[in-house]
């Protein structure tokens, strides 16, 4: 029984990534057929959901870069210190 419960924490996180994938895959249908239906009707919306989708793309990396650099930043002035 033991044996068995140190793989729950990587079946659970497998479980969460399995699960979030479906939802995901549903999402960029829907997207690109708004985008196909308003370029063949000649509408610029398909511009619109190409930057919103890169802003979401990049939003992350950002806040994630950001907190790193301050962290670095901090631990190179404690190792100064």
């Amino acid at each position: 029984m033991n044996r068995f419960i140190k793989y729950i924490p990587f079946l659970l996180i497998a479980a969460i990534i399995l699960l979030s994938l479906f939802s995901a895959s549903a999402q960029c249908s829907m997207c690109q057929a708004t985008a196909e239906s308003s370029r063949d009707a000649g509408s610029t919306n398909s511009d619109g959901i190409n930057k919103g989708v890169m802003y979401l793309f990049f939003t992350p990396y950002l806040i994630i870069g950001t907190v790193a650099y301050f962290w670095w930043r901090a631990k190179k002035k404690a190792q100064q210190s």
